[in-house]
């Protein structure tokens, strides 16, 4: 598999600083926001940005790793190497000259909040949220080629190990075999925990596979992904095994399928997700099954697999080019099982497309 061009972080300090709002200085601890500014992939650091400056700290475990990856992203950053105490001692001696210092609320706890406040007083800390993850939202070019390697990996996994559906697979061999297809296939690792769900079990929109076997005439809901160079792709397919769905199933194959075409082909820019997530929600209401399609219509994917915006009743943004979101409706009969289909979509300047491209044909053949 052909390397991916480099991809340089230049700019996103700035467009970060630009946006500061009730804090002169911010502490940024989430390990995704450090990657995303800075290019540094390690499993520990603190960035503390300025307003004329940036400074990485960790540990000596990342002292090449550190310098290699912020020099190749081309992030104008310090980076100071040390124990803990020495690193907060460097990230204290770059914001202290400022009057307010933001930390990220939704990822310090409250012991490390008052760490934090023993060790700047008199300094006042600001509770800020989405500072970095609202950069985040909108893709660049870099970001999307390493999204849309991630869902060709994926893809082409699936293609690969599907046949075994028919050959008397369990839940989790199937899971196995899928994530072992993608890893040959390049994937760093997995985007998350993969869903294999046959039969009654495909009624649980999160069901761990386990020792079920896949039936005939039952479906099969498969979500899953790949991550490539820390960025994730989001498939779901339901496929039937050796036979025609029946019944009440039949119709679910029917009217999911119907709400996820309509839902992806509404995403454009201009939307808000709430009109996305309505119109998926109208179709399954109208079949009846509003109590039965119990999540949100999707979400952001991206360094996280679940990122902002949230596509649902409860979300407030309004979708523009570079956005990168799931549309996964899914409907759920306890007892005898469910359906979801999803694709991930990137918003382009005139409507959508997705990256996620496996057919949605949701027959496996038994020969």
């Amino acid at each position: 598999m052909k390397p991916l061009p480099p991809m340089s972080v230049a700019g996103r300090l700035d467009a970060l600083r630009a946006r500061a709002e009730g804090y002169d200085a911010l502490i940024v601890t989430t390990l995704a926001n450090i990657r995303y500014l800075t290019g540094f992939t390690g499993s520990a650091g603190v960035l503390a940005v300025t307003p004329d400056g940036a400074l990485l700290t960790t540990d000596g475990r990342y002292r090449t790793q550190s310098d290699e990856q912020v020099r190749a992203a081309r992030a104008e950053v310090e980076i100071t190497i040390g124990a803990m105490a020495a690193q907060r001692d460097a990230v204290k001696a770059k914001v202290s000259p400022f009057a307010r210092i933001g930390l990220e609320a939704d990822s310090v706890t409250w012991s490390g909040q008052r760490t934090w406040a023993e060790l700047l007083s008199p300094v006042e800390l600001v509770p800020t949220t989405n500072a970095v993850e609202a950069l985040r939202e909108v893709k660049d070019a870099d970001e999307i080629a390493r999204m849309e390697r991630a869902a060709s990996i994926a893809d082409a996994a699936l293609a690969e190990v599907l046949p075994m559906l028919a050959e008397d697979v369990t839940e989790e061999q199937f899971a196995l075999e899928l994530d072992t297809a993608m890893r040959r296939g390049g994937a760093e690792s997995v985007a998350f925990e993969t869903i294999v769900a046959a039969g009654e079990n495909s009624a649980k929109p999160h069901h761990r596979p386990g020792v079920r076997k896949v039936g005939q005439g039952e479906p099969v809901v498969v979500d899953f992904g790949a991550t490539y160079e820390g960025y994730r792709s989001d498939m779901t397919r339901t496929f039937c095994v050796g036979s025609e769905p029946r019944g009440d199933i039949a119709r679910v194959f029917s009217v999911v399928g119907q709400s996820q075409a309509a839902g992806a082909a509404a995403v454009r820019p201009g939307i808000s997700v709430k009109e996305v997530d309505d119109v998926c929600r109208t179709i399954i209401t109208d079949a009846g099954w509003a109590d039965r399609f119990e999540h949100g219509t999707g979400h952001g994917v991206g360094l996280d697999i679940h990122e902002a915006p949230t596509v649902s009743q409860l979300g407030t943004a309004i979708l523009a080019p570079g956005f990168v979101v799931t549309v996964e409706p899914g409907v759920y009969l306890p007892g005898q099982g469910g359906v979801r289909v999803e694709d991930t979509l990137v918003v382009t300047h005139d409507g959508s497309r997705a990256l996620t491209k496996f057919t949605k044909d949701i027959h496996v053949s038994l020969h």
